[in-house]
């Protein structure tokens, strides 16, 4: 059996949600506190055992590229005024070997792992979204592949959500359950309010069997017109097991604002230098908010 020990992560995206920050600036390079949301996803990729990562990138992700790559000047400066901790966490992000691909056109997640197919080859490999932090022991991507390697299959990583809340992600139809394992019936791609088939939502992480390429090859459109990689993980799921992981930890949202927000504070709070600044700054806030307005 061939271990898991590729992984693609697609940065081509847009980011408009955070207009006017994304205009110059990739979304994947906004930071939770001090760290490129990234750069999580590699961290998490690379405690999970993975060896090789491509990023799927698009016009305007040069600064991903940079950050991954060594910056000689800076490091030196560093290290010339004795900032060595702060070295350290500089030289952390240049020390994986990281390949990088276009995606030319914007035509969908499916679409952009089908870009990195020679990359994989034959090969079990994982996929992590960007928009998706896990905190977890053992890392997230970690518990799928141990999934993958008692089950010889394809492995989703899940975690229920609201009723509400379920037209926004991929949904799975499970027939049955053993502990956290699901085996599904179908993967349903943003189902409309009150349609959903479970709450069971899938939440940006993937180990994948190559023969996913097969289905991603036809090119076919799905919901919002684009190539949907949870449509081609259901055309899978009826030639082989394709099973959902009901994995453990803390899953952020950081694809959209709010959830972005929260992020940061949350990260923060568990920040010994942040947290008691953070707290009163904050009490000094709401009381700021409640205070009656003078009129006259």
């Amino acid at each position: 059996m061939k271990t898991v020990k590729k992984a693609i992560i697609p940065a081509a995206g847009l980011g408009t949600r955070f207009l006017p920050a994304t205009k110059a600036m990739p979304k994947e390079m906004l930071p939770i506190i001090d760290k490129p949301t990234i750069q999580y996803i590699v961290e998490e990729a690379i405690e999970s055992g993975i060896e090789d990562i491509i990023i799927v990138t698009g016009k305007g992700k040069r600064a991903i590229e940079d950050h991954f790559d060594h910056a000689f000047e800076l490091e030196a400066k560093l290290e010339e005024g004795g900032k060595l901790k702060l070295l350290e966490e500089v030289q952390r992000s240049s020390r994986v070997d990281i390949h990088y691909i276009r995606q030319k056109e914007p035509k969908g997640l499916g679409h952009a792992v089908w870009c990195a197919r020679r990359f994989i080859g034959d090969e079990p490999f994982a996929v992590l979204l960007g928009d998706d932090i896990v905190v977890s022991e053992p890392p997230c991507l970690k518990q799928l592949i141990d999934q993958y390697e008692t089950t010889f299959s394809s492995v989703i990583g899940v975690q229920p959500v609201s009723d509400a809340e379920t037209q926004r992600y991929g949904i799975v139809d499970p027939i049955y359950r053993d502990g956290s394992l699901y085996k599904v019936r179908n993967f349903v791609e943003k189902p409309a309010l009150g349609k959903a088939p479970s709450n069971l939502a899938i939440m940006g992480r993937y180990v994948l069997t190559p023969e996913i390429f097969d289905f991603l090859e036809m090119q076919e459109t799905g919901a919002g017109g684009e190539i949907q990689l949870t449509d081609a993980i259901g055309r899978l799921n009826e030639v082989q097991n394709v099973f959902a992981y009901h994995f453990t930890g803390r899953r952020y949202d950081v694809g959209e604002k709010l959830g972005f927000i929260l992020t940061t504070l949350d990260f923060a709070l568990k920040n010994n230098e942040l947290r008691e600044p953070l707290l009163h700054a904050m009490e000094q806030l709401i009381a700021r908010d409640n205070m009656p307005k003078v009129i006259g």
